[in-house]
């Protein structure tokens, strides 16, 4: 069971495990696909009784508010998605000894230091980080055979959605000026790597806590240039600033970028820099 199959990292996974596993995705938007199931993870009887019901071996929970400043002015919205609808899943699973595979973030470390592995301590300075972390921490408890697995700045291909790579791709085409923070550090992640990443962890039952994301650590500015630079786009009208500039609601931890050896050796694959991720990505332009 995936749950947030529309999103950019649900739609990837169902494609990526179709192959070899009866797969189910859950999502609180109606689709056109016939093994789709609606629903709102915040319902806590439905959320429970349909994973009961439907007893998944493994359910993958990607469903989540990651609109960081929608979180940092709504709190409520965002303990309601993000804490509650995973305690919901969490419950579910533990009803009926399900793997539970919980997608968080880099968001739940502060940002001082980068290039995070699996033993650095979190210390969220939004309330988006806060509510993964203690999802995280739900997850955990609950079930000790689980897997968390944190990524960053997810991007690729979707129909009706813009990540960042999609919105420099789209801005740029139109001949827009851009933006974009110089001083703002993570580790990009192609969606179909992650998925893939995903599938090896299902197959060889990994559990704990892994850092699961590209392998290069990049400001968001240079990643727009690389952008401009794979689709042959005016990297001239990206304009850099500061993480000051901008008037965001929520705080963003300077460099959360991750270490991802750690994954790549006990998942057996290689997590891509953003030249490789790029590369794919232009090789699969809808």
């Amino acid at each position: 069971m995936v749950t947030g199959s529309n999103g950019l990292l649900g739609r990837r996974l169902v494609n990526v495990l179709r192959n070899d596993y009866e797969v189910l995705g859950i999502d609180r938007y109606a689709s056109t696909d016939e093994k789709e199931f609606v629903l709102d993870i915040t319902q806590k009887e439905r959320a429970l009784e349909s994973v009961v019901k439907l007893h998944p071996f493994v359910v993958v929970h990607t469903a989540a508010e990651t609109n960081v400043d929608l979180c940092e002015t709504d709190h409520e919205h965002a303990r309601r998605i993000n804490v509650e609808g995973t305690a919901n899943i969490a419950e579910g699973c533990a009803k009926i000894g399900a793997k539970m595979i919980l997608i968080s973030t880099d968001y739940v470390f502060d940002g001082f230091k980068g290039n995070y592995s699996e033993t650095d301590q979190p210390n969220p300075i939004s309330y988006y980080g806060l509510t993964k972390l203690e999802g995280e921490r739900i997850v955990t408890s609950a079930l000790p055979d689980s897997l968390i697995v944190r990524t960053s700045v997810l991007y690729g291909w979707h129909p009706s959605k813009l990540n960042f790579a999609t919105w420099v791709i789209k801005s740029l085409r139109e001949h827009q000026t851009l933006r974009v923070v110089k001083d703002h550090i993570n580790s990009p992640t192609l969606a179909d790597n992650l998925a893939r990443a995903i599938r090896a962890a299902i197959e060889r039952h990994i559990e704990g806590l892994l850092h699961v994301a590209g392998s290069e650590r990049i400001s968001r500015f240079d990643f727009a240039r690389e952008i401009a630079k794979s689709f042959d786009l005016d990297a001239n009208l990206l304009d850099p600033v500061e993480m000051r500039d901008l008037s965001w609601a929520a705080k963003r931890p300077r460099d959360s970028s991750l270490d991802v050896a750690k994954a790549e050796k006990e998942l057996g694959i290689e997590l891509f820099g953003v030249d490789r991720g790029l590369e794919e990505m232009l090789r699969t332009e809808p």
